[in-house]
Protein backbone atom coordinates (compact mmCIF):
# COMPACT_ATOMS: atom_id res chain seq x y z
CA UNK A 1 0.00 0.00 0.00
CA UNK A 2 1.02 3.58 -0.63
CA UNK A 3 1.89 5.36 2.65
CA UNK A 4 -1.02 7.64 3.49
CA UNK A 5 -3.12 8.77 6.46
CA UNK A 6 -6.71 9.71 7.15
CA UNK A 7 -9.33 10.83 9.65
CA UNK A 8 -12.33 8.81 10.87
CA UNK A 9 -15.48 10.85 11.48
CA UNK A 10 -19.13 10.06 10.80
CA UNK A 11 -21.08 12.69 8.84
CA UNK A 12 -23.52 13.08 11.74
CA UNK A 13 -20.59 14.35 13.84
CA UNK A 14 -19.97 17.34 11.56
CA UNK A 15 -20.73 20.78 12.94
CA UNK A 16 -23.74 22.74 11.69
CA UNK A 17 -26.93 24.44 12.86
CA UNK A 18 -29.61 21.80 12.31
CA UNK A 19 -29.27 18.96 14.85
CA UNK A 20 -26.97 16.72 12.76
CA UNK A 21 -24.02 16.97 10.45
CA UNK A 22 -25.06 16.99 6.79
CA UNK A 23 -23.89 17.22 3.18
CA UNK A 24 -23.57 21.00 3.34
CA UNK A 25 -20.68 23.46 3.21
CA UNK A 26 -19.52 22.15 6.59
CA UNK A 27 -18.42 18.89 4.92
CA UNK A 28 -16.28 20.86 2.47
CA UNK A 29 -14.81 22.85 5.35
CA UNK A 30 -13.84 19.61 7.10
CA UNK A 31 -12.21 18.31 3.90
CA UNK A 32 -10.18 21.52 3.65
CA UNK A 33 -9.07 21.17 7.27
CA UNK A 34 -7.83 17.59 7.04
CA UNK A 35 -6.11 18.36 3.73
CA UNK A 36 -4.21 21.20 5.44
CA UNK A 37 -3.01 18.67 8.02
CA UNK A 38 -1.63 16.38 5.30
CA UNK A 39 -4.34 13.71 5.46
CA UNK A 40 -5.41 11.97 2.25
CA UNK A 41 -8.47 10.01 3.43
CA UNK A 42 -11.75 10.70 5.17
CA UNK A 43 -13.32 7.53 6.55
CA UNK A 44 -17.05 7.66 7.26
CA UNK A 45 -19.54 5.23 8.82
CA UNK A 46 -22.65 3.79 7.11
CA UNK A 47 -24.86 6.31 5.31
CA UNK A 48 -28.11 4.36 5.76
CA UNK A 49 -31.00 5.15 8.12
CA UNK A 50 -30.45 4.58 11.83
CA UNK A 51 -32.36 2.15 14.07
CA UNK A 52 -34.11 2.81 17.39
CA UNK A 53 -30.68 2.90 19.08
CA UNK A 54 -29.46 5.49 16.52
CA UNK A 55 -27.09 2.94 14.99
CA UNK A 56 -26.62 2.78 11.19
CA UNK A 57 -25.69 -0.92 11.42
CA UNK A 58 -29.29 -2.22 11.48
CA UNK A 59 -31.13 -0.16 8.90
CA UNK A 60 -34.32 -0.23 6.82
CA UNK A 61 -32.09 -0.43 3.74
CA UNK A 62 -28.44 -1.01 2.93
CA UNK A 63 -28.89 1.01 -0.27
CA UNK A 64 -31.00 3.99 0.88
CA UNK A 65 -29.60 7.23 2.28
CA UNK A 66 -30.19 8.82 5.70
CA UNK A 67 -32.62 11.78 5.38
CA UNK A 68 -30.87 13.57 8.26
CA UNK A 69 -27.84 14.11 5.99
CA UNK A 70 -29.82 16.08 3.39
CA UNK A 71 -28.69 19.68 3.83
CA UNK A 72 -31.54 22.03 4.76
CA UNK A 73 -29.67 25.16 3.67
CA UNK A 74 -29.29 23.65 0.18
CA UNK A 75 -33.07 23.09 0.02
CA UNK A 76 -33.63 26.67 1.19
CA UNK A 77 -31.36 28.01 -1.57
CA UNK A 78 -33.41 26.01 -4.09
CA UNK A 79 -36.57 27.67 -2.83
CA UNK A 80 -37.94 24.40 -1.43
CA UNK A 81 -37.94 25.55 2.20
CA UNK A 82 -39.04 28.90 3.60
CA UNK A 83 -36.84 30.95 5.90
CA UNK A 84 -39.34 30.31 8.70
CA UNK A 85 -39.15 26.53 8.18
CA UNK A 86 -35.36 26.66 8.18
CA UNK A 87 -35.20 28.75 11.35
CA UNK A 88 -37.62 26.40 13.11
CA UNK A 89 -35.12 23.56 12.61
CA UNK A 90 -32.29 25.37 14.42
CA UNK A 91 -30.69 23.05 16.96
CA UNK A 92 -30.71 23.43 20.74
CA UNK A 93 -27.08 22.30 21.21
CA UNK A 94 -24.08 22.09 18.85
CA UNK A 95 -22.47 19.28 20.85
CA UNK A 96 -24.89 16.41 20.25
CA UNK A 97 -26.85 14.88 17.39
CA UNK A 98 -30.46 15.57 18.40
CA UNK A 99 -31.98 12.25 17.36
CA UNK A 100 -35.27 12.65 19.23
CA UNK A 101 -35.91 16.02 17.62
CA UNK A 102 -34.88 14.75 14.20
CA UNK A 103 -37.18 11.75 14.52
CA UNK A 104 -40.18 13.91 15.35
CA UNK A 105 -39.67 16.83 12.94
CA UNK A 106 -37.28 16.21 10.03
CA UNK A 107 -39.53 14.17 7.73
CA UNK A 108 -42.29 16.79 8.05
CA UNK A 109 -39.87 19.45 6.83
CA UNK A 110 -38.67 17.27 3.95
CA UNK A 111 -42.28 16.53 3.03
CA UNK A 112 -42.93 20.27 2.73
CA UNK A 113 -39.89 20.62 0.49
CA UNK A 114 -40.92 17.68 -1.72
CA UNK A 115 -44.37 19.20 -2.28
CA UNK A 116 -42.77 22.33 -3.76
CA UNK A 117 -40.95 20.41 -6.51
CA UNK A 118 -42.44 21.57 -9.81
CA UNK A 119 -40.70 19.22 -12.25
CA UNK A 120 -40.68 15.70 -10.84
CA UNK A 121 -39.37 13.93 -13.94
CA UNK A 122 -35.67 14.10 -12.97
CA UNK A 123 -36.39 12.60 -9.56
CA UNK A 124 -38.66 9.86 -10.97
CA UNK A 125 -36.06 8.90 -13.60
CA UNK A 126 -33.28 8.81 -11.01
CA UNK A 127 -35.25 6.36 -8.87
CA UNK A 128 -36.36 4.21 -11.83
CA UNK A 129 -32.72 3.72 -12.77
CA UNK A 130 -31.95 2.12 -9.38
CA UNK A 131 -34.29 -0.76 -8.55
CA UNK A 132 -32.91 -1.04 -5.01
CA UNK A 133 -33.74 2.59 -4.24
CA UNK A 134 -37.13 2.14 -5.89
CA UNK A 135 -37.84 -0.85 -3.61
CA UNK A 136 -36.66 1.11 -0.60
CA UNK A 137 -38.92 4.11 -1.28
CA UNK A 138 -41.94 1.84 -1.76
CA UNK A 139 -41.01 -0.08 1.39
CA UNK A 140 -41.01 3.14 3.44
CA UNK A 141 -44.35 4.22 1.94
CA UNK A 142 -45.92 0.83 2.66
CA UNK A 143 -44.52 0.90 6.18
CA UNK A 144 -46.26 4.24 6.73
CA UNK A 145 -49.55 2.90 5.31
CA UNK A 146 -49.33 -0.06 7.70
CA UNK A 147 -48.86 1.97 10.86
CA UNK A 148 -45.05 1.53 10.89
CA UNK A 149 -45.43 -2.20 11.54
CA UNK A 150 -42.68 -4.57 10.29
CA UNK A 151 -43.28 -5.80 6.72
CA UNK A 152 -44.26 -9.32 7.82
CA UNK A 153 -47.29 -7.82 9.62
CA UNK A 154 -48.53 -5.61 6.77
CA UNK A 155 -52.18 -5.76 5.76
CA UNK A 156 -52.46 -3.21 2.92
CA UNK A 157 -50.61 -2.59 -0.36
CA UNK A 158 -51.97 0.94 -0.74
CA UNK A 159 -49.56 3.86 -0.45
CA UNK A 160 -49.87 7.61 -0.06
CA UNK A 161 -48.40 8.87 -3.34
CA UNK A 162 -47.19 12.12 -1.72
CA UNK A 163 -45.37 10.16 0.96
CA UNK A 164 -43.85 7.85 -1.66
CA UNK A 165 -42.64 10.84 -3.67
CA UNK A 166 -41.15 12.40 -0.52
CA UNK A 167 -38.86 9.39 -0.13
CA UNK A 168 -37.90 9.55 -3.81
CA UNK A 169 -37.12 13.25 -3.37
CA UNK A 170 -35.01 12.53 -0.25
CA UNK A 171 -32.95 9.91 -2.07
CA UNK A 172 -32.45 12.15 -5.11
CA UNK A 173 -31.25 15.02 -2.92
CA UNK A 174 -29.13 12.74 -0.75
CA UNK A 175 -27.18 11.15 -3.59
CA UNK A 176 -26.78 14.34 -5.61
CA UNK A 177 -25.60 16.37 -2.61
CA UNK A 178 -23.13 13.64 -1.65
CA UNK A 179 -21.83 13.39 -5.22
CA UNK A 180 -20.90 17.08 -4.99
CA UNK A 181 -19.10 16.55 -1.67
CA UNK A 182 -17.17 13.56 -3.01
CA UNK A 183 -16.21 15.45 -6.17
CA UNK A 184 -14.95 18.33 -4.03
CA UNK A 185 -12.91 15.96 -1.84
CA UNK A 186 -11.35 14.17 -4.81
CA UNK A 187 -10.42 17.47 -6.44
CA UNK A 188 -8.66 18.41 -3.20
CA UNK A 189 -6.75 15.12 -3.19
CA UNK A 190 -8.86 13.52 -0.44
CA UNK A 191 -10.40 10.08 -0.96
CA UNK A 192 -13.48 8.84 0.90
CA UNK A 193 -13.74 5.42 2.56
CA UNK A 194 -17.28 4.15 3.19
CA UNK A 195 -18.53 1.35 5.42
CA UNK A 196 -20.58 -1.75 4.58
CA UNK A 197 -22.33 -3.39 7.55
CA UNK A 198 -22.11 -7.14 6.97
CA UNK A 199 -25.74 -7.76 7.99
CA UNK A 200 -29.10 -6.11 7.31
CA UNK A 201 -32.19 -5.73 9.47
CA UNK A 202 -35.07 -8.22 9.29
CA UNK A 203 -37.45 -5.27 8.95
CA UNK A 204 -35.79 -3.86 5.85
CA UNK A 205 -36.35 -3.39 2.15
CA UNK A 206 -33.40 -5.76 1.65
CA UNK A 207 -35.17 -8.73 3.25
CA UNK A 208 -38.71 -7.72 2.18
CA UNK A 209 -37.75 -7.73 -1.50
CA UNK A 210 -35.27 -10.65 -1.34
CA UNK A 211 -36.78 -13.08 1.19
CA UNK A 212 -35.30 -16.10 -0.59
CA UNK A 213 -31.76 -14.87 0.17
CA UNK A 214 -32.19 -15.16 3.95
CA UNK A 215 -32.68 -18.04 6.38
CA UNK A 216 -36.37 -17.56 7.23
CA UNK A 217 -39.16 -20.03 8.01
CA UNK A 218 -42.54 -20.15 6.25
CA UNK A 219 -43.79 -17.33 8.54
CA UNK A 220 -40.76 -15.14 7.66
CA UNK A 221 -39.26 -15.64 11.12
CA UNK A 222 -35.44 -16.04 11.12
CA UNK A 223 -34.30 -19.61 11.75
CA UNK A 224 -31.29 -18.13 13.57
CA UNK A 225 -29.85 -14.65 14.06
CA UNK A 226 -26.48 -12.93 13.92
CA UNK A 227 -24.19 -11.91 16.77
CA UNK A 228 -20.72 -12.49 18.14
CA UNK A 229 -19.50 -14.64 21.06
CA UNK A 230 -18.19 -13.12 24.32
CA UNK A 231 -15.29 -10.76 23.61
CA UNK A 232 -13.33 -7.70 24.75
CA UNK A 233 -16.46 -5.54 24.50
CA UNK A 234 -19.12 -7.75 26.10
CA UNK A 235 -18.87 -10.80 28.39
CA UNK A 236 -22.21 -12.22 27.15
CA UNK A 237 -21.29 -11.64 23.52
CA UNK A 238 -23.43 -9.39 21.34
CA UNK A 239 -26.86 -10.54 20.18
CA UNK A 240 -27.38 -8.40 17.07
CA UNK A 241 -30.57 -10.16 15.96
CA UNK A 242 -30.07 -9.71 12.19
CA UNK A 243 -31.32 -12.50 9.91
CA UNK A 244 -28.58 -14.69 8.45
CA UNK A 245 -27.88 -15.08 4.75
CA UNK A 246 -28.74 -18.23 2.84
CA UNK A 247 -25.25 -18.45 1.39
CA UNK A 248 -26.08 -21.46 -0.84
CA UNK A 249 -28.92 -19.53 -2.45
CA UNK A 250 -26.72 -16.46 -2.87
CA UNK A 251 -24.01 -18.52 -4.52
CA UNK A 252 -26.49 -19.87 -7.08
CA UNK A 253 -26.74 -16.47 -8.82
CA UNK A 254 -23.10 -15.51 -8.34
CA UNK A 255 -23.75 -13.48 -5.17
CA UNK A 256 -25.55 -10.86 -7.28
CA UNK A 257 -27.09 -9.01 -4.31
CA UNK A 258 -23.69 -8.61 -2.64
CA UNK A 259 -22.02 -7.52 -5.88
CA UNK A 260 -24.79 -5.00 -6.55
CA UNK A 261 -24.40 -3.71 -3.01
CA UNK A 262 -20.65 -3.25 -3.36
CA UNK A 263 -21.04 -1.65 -6.79
CA UNK A 264 -23.57 0.79 -5.34
CA UNK A 265 -21.18 1.71 -2.52
CA UNK A 266 -18.27 2.21 -4.90
CA UNK A 267 -20.26 4.80 -6.85
CA UNK A 268 -20.35 6.77 -3.58
CA UNK A 269 -16.88 6.10 -2.19
CA UNK A 270 -13.28 5.60 -3.32
CA UNK A 271 -13.06 2.49 -1.16
CA UNK A 272 -15.02 0.67 1.55
CA UNK A 273 -14.51 -1.17 4.80
CA UNK A 274 -16.40 -4.47 5.04
CA UNK A 275 -17.64 -4.67 8.62
CA UNK A 276 -17.22 -7.98 10.51
CA UNK A 277 -15.21 -9.51 7.65
CA UNK A 278 -14.60 -12.64 9.71
CA UNK A 279 -18.30 -13.50 9.19
CA UNK A 280 -17.47 -14.29 5.57
CA UNK A 281 -15.17 -17.10 6.75
CA UNK A 282 -17.39 -18.30 9.64
CA UNK A 283 -20.40 -16.62 11.20
CA UNK A 284 -21.85 -16.85 14.71
CA UNK A 285 -25.35 -18.32 14.46
CA UNK A 286 -27.61 -17.81 17.51
CA UNK A 287 -30.82 -19.88 17.77
CA UNK A 288 -34.05 -17.90 17.43
CA UNK A 289 -35.29 -16.96 20.91
CA UNK A 290 -31.92 -17.29 22.66
CA UNK A 291 -31.46 -14.93 25.63
CA UNK A 292 -27.77 -14.14 24.94
CA UNK A 293 -25.27 -14.64 22.16
CA UNK A 294 -23.48 -17.22 24.34
CA UNK A 295 -25.89 -19.84 22.98
CA UNK A 296 -24.60 -19.51 19.42
CA UNK A 297 -22.19 -21.56 17.33
CA UNK A 298 -19.84 -21.02 14.39
CA UNK A 299 -21.01 -21.98 10.89
CA UNK A 300 -18.92 -21.88 7.73
CA UNK A 301 -19.39 -18.84 5.48
CA UNK A 302 -18.86 -18.51 1.71
CA UNK A 303 -15.17 -17.62 1.99
CA UNK A 304 -13.22 -17.05 -1.23
CA UNK A 305 -16.28 -17.84 -3.39
CA UNK A 306 -17.78 -14.51 -2.32
CA UNK A 307 -14.44 -12.69 -2.06
CA UNK A 308 -13.58 -13.53 -5.69
CA UNK A 309 -16.84 -12.00 -6.89
CA UNK A 310 -16.32 -8.90 -4.75
CA UNK A 311 -12.79 -8.48 -6.14
CA UNK A 312 -14.16 -8.64 -9.68
CA UNK A 313 -16.70 -5.95 -8.79
CA UNK A 314 -14.25 -3.68 -6.99
CA UNK A 315 -11.45 -3.75 -9.56
CA UNK A 316 -8.63 -1.59 -8.20
CA UNK A 317 -10.74 0.15 -5.54
CA UNK A 318 -9.65 -0.12 -1.90
CA UNK A 319 -11.44 -2.80 0.16
CA UNK A 320 -10.58 -2.94 3.87
CA UNK A 321 -11.28 -6.17 5.75
CA UNK A 322 -12.47 -5.49 9.32
CA UNK A 323 -10.77 -8.57 10.74
CA UNK A 324 -11.21 -7.81 14.45
CA UNK A 325 -12.71 -9.97 17.17
CA UNK A 326 -12.36 -13.74 17.58
CA UNK A 327 -9.76 -14.34 14.86
CA UNK A 328 -8.67 -17.83 13.87
CA UNK A 329 -6.03 -19.14 11.48
CA UNK A 330 -8.78 -19.64 8.88
CA UNK A 331 -9.82 -15.96 9.11
CA UNK A 332 -6.20 -14.84 8.85
CA UNK A 333 -5.76 -17.02 5.76
CA UNK A 334 -8.93 -15.63 4.15
CA UNK A 335 -7.70 -12.05 4.66
CA UNK A 336 -4.30 -13.04 3.24
CA UNK A 337 -5.84 -14.83 0.24
CA UNK A 338 -8.19 -11.91 -0.45
CA UNK A 339 -5.31 -9.47 -0.73
CA UNK A 340 -7.41 -6.93 1.19
CA UNK A 341 -5.66 -4.92 3.90
CA UNK A 342 -6.80 -5.90 7.39
CA UNK A 343 -7.12 -3.64 10.43
CA UNK A 344 -4.80 -3.05 13.38
CA UNK A 345 -6.03 -1.20 16.47
CA UNK A 346 -3.43 0.23 18.85
CA UNK A 347 -5.73 -0.12 21.86
CA UNK A 348 -5.90 -3.89 21.31
CA UNK A 349 -2.10 -4.11 21.32
CA UNK A 350 -1.87 -3.66 25.07
CA UNK A 351 -4.60 -5.84 26.53
CA UNK A 352 -1.84 -7.59 28.50
CA UNK A 353 1.96 -7.71 28.66
CA UNK A 354 2.33 -10.16 25.80
CA UNK A 355 3.09 -9.66 22.11
CA UNK A 356 0.20 -9.48 19.65
CA UNK A 357 -0.54 -8.39 16.06
CA UNK A 358 -1.93 -5.01 17.17
CA UNK A 359 1.42 -3.79 18.53
CA UNK A 360 2.92 -1.38 15.97
CA UNK A 361 6.16 -3.33 15.46
CA UNK A 362 4.02 -6.13 13.99
CA UNK A 363 2.20 -3.96 11.42
CA UNK A 364 2.83 -4.92 7.81
CA UNK A 365 2.44 -2.55 4.90
CA UNK A 366 -0.85 -4.06 3.71
CA UNK A 367 -2.91 -3.00 6.71
CA UNK A 368 -4.84 -0.01 8.05
CA UNK A 369 -3.77 1.04 11.55
CA UNK A 370 -6.02 2.94 13.98
CA UNK A 371 -5.58 4.44 17.41
CA UNK A 372 -9.14 3.13 17.92
CA UNK A 373 -12.31 2.62 15.89
CA UNK A 374 -15.81 4.05 16.38
CA UNK A 375 -16.45 1.17 18.81
CA UNK A 376 -13.43 1.99 21.00
CA UNK A 377 -12.96 4.59 23.68
CA UNK A 378 -11.06 7.69 22.62
CA UNK A 379 -7.29 7.42 23.06
CA UNK A 380 -7.34 9.73 26.09
CA UNK A 381 -10.31 7.89 27.59
CA UNK A 382 -8.52 4.58 27.04
CA UNK A 383 -5.40 5.89 28.80
CA UNK A 384 -7.45 7.09 31.77
CA UNK A 385 -8.98 3.64 32.27
CA UNK A 386 -5.85 1.57 31.59
CA UNK A 387 -4.17 -0.32 34.43
CA UNK A 388 -1.26 1.84 35.67
CA UNK A 389 1.35 -0.86 35.04
CA UNK A 390 0.19 -1.50 31.48
CA UNK A 391 -0.08 2.23 30.86
CA UNK A 392 3.55 2.73 31.90
CA UNK A 393 4.66 -0.23 29.75
CA UNK A 394 2.73 1.05 26.73
CA UNK A 395 4.08 4.59 27.02
CA UNK A 396 7.62 3.22 27.42
CA UNK A 397 7.03 1.27 24.21
CA UNK A 398 6.23 4.59 22.54
CA UNK A 399 9.37 6.26 23.93
CA UNK A 400 7.57 8.33 26.58
CA UNK A 401 8.95 8.28 30.15
CA UNK A 402 7.44 11.40 31.76
CA UNK A 403 5.16 10.98 34.78
CA UNK A 404 2.58 13.27 33.13
CA UNK A 405 1.07 10.44 31.10
CA UNK A 406 -1.57 12.61 29.35
CA UNK A 407 1.26 14.23 27.40
CA UNK A 408 2.11 10.75 26.09
CA UNK A 409 -0.76 10.79 23.58
CA UNK A 410 1.42 12.47 20.98
CA UNK A 411 4.08 9.75 21.41
CA UNK A 412 1.44 7.09 20.72
CA UNK A 413 0.22 8.86 17.60
CA UNK A 414 3.79 9.36 16.41
CA UNK A 415 4.52 5.65 16.95
CA UNK A 416 1.57 4.70 14.73
CA UNK A 417 2.65 7.17 12.03
CA UNK A 418 6.17 5.69 12.17
CA UNK A 419 4.89 2.16 11.71
CA UNK A 420 5.07 0.14 8.50
CA UNK A 421 1.27 0.29 8.08
CA UNK A 422 0.36 1.55 4.63
CA UNK A 423 -2.58 3.60 5.87
CA UNK A 424 -3.09 5.06 9.35
CA UNK A 425 -6.45 6.46 10.47
CA UNK A 426 -7.11 8.75 13.43
CA UNK A 427 -10.61 9.31 14.87
CA UNK A 428 -11.25 13.06 14.96
CA UNK A 429 -11.56 12.90 18.77
CA UNK A 430 -7.94 11.76 18.96
CA UNK A 431 -6.77 14.69 16.81
CA UNK A 432 -8.48 16.88 19.40
CA UNK A 433 -7.15 14.92 22.40
CA UNK A 434 -10.64 14.45 23.83
CA UNK A 435 -11.76 12.02 26.56
CA UNK A 436 -14.40 9.34 26.92
CA UNK A 437 -17.28 11.85 27.08
CA UNK A 438 -16.84 12.18 23.29
CA UNK A 439 -16.86 8.45 22.60
CA UNK A 440 -19.20 7.65 19.68
CA UNK A 441 -20.33 4.11 20.49
CA UNK A 442 -20.20 1.53 23.28
CA UNK A 443 -21.03 -1.91 21.79
CA UNK A 444 -23.80 -3.72 23.62
CA UNK A 445 -25.17 -0.48 25.14
CA UNK A 446 -28.63 0.39 23.86
CA UNK A 447 -28.82 4.13 24.46
CA UNK A 448 -26.62 7.23 24.55
CA UNK A 449 -24.55 6.29 21.50
CA UNK A 450 -23.88 7.96 18.13
CA UNK A 451 -24.44 11.49 19.44
CA UNK A 452 -20.96 13.06 19.42
CA UNK A 453 -20.49 16.19 17.32
CA UNK A 454 -17.52 18.46 16.77
CA UNK A 455 -17.80 22.26 16.50
CA UNK A 456 -16.18 24.53 13.95
CA UNK A 457 -14.16 26.22 16.71
CA UNK A 458 -12.83 22.86 17.92
CA UNK A 459 -11.69 21.92 14.41
CA UNK A 460 -9.98 25.29 14.08
CA UNK A 461 -8.10 24.67 17.34
CA UNK A 462 -6.42 21.47 16.13
CA UNK A 463 -2.69 22.05 15.74
CA UNK A 464 -2.65 21.45 12.00
CA UNK A 465 1.12 22.00 11.74
CA UNK A 466 1.77 19.16 14.19
CA UNK A 467 -0.10 16.65 12.04
CA UNK A 468 1.26 18.04 8.79
CA UNK A 469 4.79 17.54 10.13
CA UNK A 470 3.97 13.95 11.16
CA UNK A 471 2.67 13.23 7.66
CA UNK A 472 5.68 14.89 6.08
CA UNK A 473 8.30 13.33 8.39
CA UNK A 474 6.95 9.78 8.00
CA UNK A 475 6.32 10.08 4.23
CA UNK A 476 2.52 9.99 4.34
CA UNK A 477 1.83 13.19 2.37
Amino acid sequence: MERKSGVLMHVSSLFGDYSSGSFGEEAKYFIDKIKEMGFSYWQVLPFCLVDECNSPYKSYSSFGGNPYFVDLKTLHKKGLLTTEELDAQKQQTPYSTEFVRLYHTRLDVLMNASKRVTDKSGIENFIKNNSYLENFCRFMALKKSNGEKPWFEWETDNVDENYLFMWKFIQYEFFNEWAEIKKYANEKGVKIIGDIPIYVSLDSADVWSNKELFLLDEKNVPLAVAGVPPDYFCEDGQLWGNPLYDWEKMESDGFKWWCDRLSHMLTMFDGVRIDHFRGIESYWSVPQGAKTAKEGKWNKGPGMKLISKLKETAGDKLIIAEDLGDITYEVEKLVEDSGFPGMKVFQFGFLDYGDNPHMPHNYKNNCVAYTGTHDNNTLLGYLWELDSGLKKEMLRYCGFYDENWEAGMYSIIRTIFQSHAGLVIMPVQDLLGYGSDTRLNIPGKADGNWQYRVTREQLDNIDKNKFYELNKLYKRL
